[in-house]
């Protein structure tokens, strides 16, 4: 792992970092508590579509997971995404290149980087438990929306050290294709919070009850709230951080 920059601010020490990942350099940001030192819980963080690891919901759920719990976070860029948008597109609007794509392009992009992007975290995670401000033995949460759901559910079912995740904004339809995704989510048990917004224009809202009803946990619910695809409450970052409590623990120590 090499370090790019450290910034600490109001008790959150903020880590720009490359991440060893499985072809290449992945951009990664770790936030700690200021002078931690492990071990203590770690949450990976996945983005949304054109966004990146330091989008500000990231950015400000990870700064309540570190000063109210005393947490790490970890966040990186997913392919095609932040630090990792091909140079020939870099300096374009994320949402003018969906749209020049087109969604039939966007989503091979995107379903052809699920292998990709499970192997990165996982190398993220060696790499972040391999450091004394967090260690190899605190638990593991996952939180991803959107696209992070669409990353996330394979990442859940190949990697055993994640033991609670918040997943949302995502489904799964009836067609034969996506049956290695419903797979995928009827093997995964850890507990779950899943959030879902009636009106999404972009996610059907049969098929997120679909894949709420695939996942194989006997300890998941779900908090449905009315609005856009983009329009997630802000008081659900409180409930993010008591499930996450509930099911990781805190820090010895957290920070203020």
């Amino acid at each position: 792992m090499d370090v790019v920059t450290t910034v600490s601010e109001q008790g959150v020490t903020e880590q720009r970092v490359d991440f060893p990942g499985a072809r290449g350099a992945v951009p990664g940001i770790v936030w700690l508590p200021e002078g931690a030192s492990g071990p203590r819980p770690v949450v990976l963080l996945g983005h949304g579509g054109t966004q990146h690891k330091r989008t500000p919901n990231l950015l400000a759920l990870a700064r309540r997971l570190v000063r109210h719990l005393g947490y790490a976070a970890v966040a990186i860029d997913a392919p095609h995404h932040g630090e990792r948008v091909p140079a020939e597109e870099r300096g374009e609007d994320a949402a003018a290149r969906r749209a020049r794509l087109g969604v039939e392009e966007w989503r091979r992009r995107i379903f052809s980087a699920s292998d990709q992007i499970v192997e990165d975290w996982k190398r993220t995670l060696d790499t972040v438990q391999a450091m004394r401000e967090v260690g190899a033995d605190g638990p593991v949460g996952y939180w991803g929306v959107s696209m992070g759901t669409r990353f996330g559910v394979p990442l859940l079912a190949a990697e055993p050290r994640v033991t609670a995740a918040v997943l949302g904004l995502g489904g799964v339809g009836p067609e034969p294709e996506a049956e290695p995704f419903r797979a995928a989510a009827r093997s995964i048990t850890v507990p779950l919070l899943f959030v879902l917004q009636w009106d999404d224009e972009v996610v059907d809202r049969e098929r997120g009850i679909a894949l709420y009803t695939a996942f194989g946990s006997t300890e998941k619910t779900m908090h449905v709230n009315p609005g856009p695809h983009v329009g997630i409450p802000q008081h659900e970052r409180e409930e993010f951080e008591r499930f996450f409590s509930r099911h990781l623990g805190t820090a010895a120590a957290p920070a203020v």
